[in-house]
């Protein structure tokens, strides 16, 4: 299946099997290759998933409505529904929509500290305060998430503004791809940050996603 990033943060994405699946994952755009990677590697067919929009974590006040619509209507289609879905910016809202409805989601603030290990992340946390991450989906989206979004592609003098208490910009790698690797040192570069590439796989999220596939 051939999956489009400007698909991904605009429109989402829905795979079902035919009304065969027992389990829904409702995720974000943004990880929706690592899902369906996860998915393919263990052969879940019986697993249906639907992706909100990429371009809501622009917008996180939209997310908890968006999610609790979903699960809403989709409860009595599955037996399980999961969240794949860390906080990302709710400030609790969408732990307190899941609970009402009791759907499990993901644990943590937001994907970087679950592809990296959100007991890892915590422990670095405090040492990488002035620390930009970025994922394999947001190197290939960059444009679309930092650089329009902040005006950057208009105004680039605001960088410093934006950016004068960062240090370096850590690319939390899902993959080996040298052509992301590439480009997103050149994100650094744009930004004028120091660069760090980490090798993350998909971290708490695989471990998260066989719990909620094997209840």
């Amino acid at each position: 299946m051939s999956l489009s990033d400007s698909d991904l943060t605009e429109d989402g994405l829905t795979l079902e099997a035919a009304g065969t699946a027992r389990l829904l994952v409702i995720g974000c755009g943004a990880i929706a290759r690592e899902i369906l990677a996860v998915k393919a590697a263990n052969g879940w067919d019986h697993v249906d998933l639907t992706c909100l929009p990429a371009i809501l974590h622009n917008h996180p006040d939209r997310i908890t409505p968006a999610v609790e619509a979903l699960i809403e209507e989709k409860s009595t289609q599955y037996e399980t529904i999961f969240v794949a879905y860390a906080d990302c910016g709710t400030g609790g809202l969408l732990q307190e929509a899941c609970a009402r409805h009791g759907v499990e989601m993901i644990a943590g603030p937001h994907c970087y500290s679950f592809f990296e290990g959100n007991e890892l992340f915590a422990k670095r946390a405090e040492g990488e305060i002035d620390t930009f991450y970025l994922t394999d989906f947001l190197v290939r989206q960059f444009d679309a998430f930092v650089w329009k979004p902040l005006g950057l592609d208009r105004y680039p003098e605001l960088i410093h503004s934006y950016f004068a208490h960062y240090r370096k910009l850590v690319y939390q790698a899902q993959t080996e791809d040298p052509a992301l690797d590439a480009k997103a040192q050149e994100c650094a570069s744009r930004l004028g940050l120091a660069y760090e590439r980490r090798k993350t796989g998909y971290g708490d999220l695989a471990v998260v996603l066989s719990e909620a596939v094997g209840r």
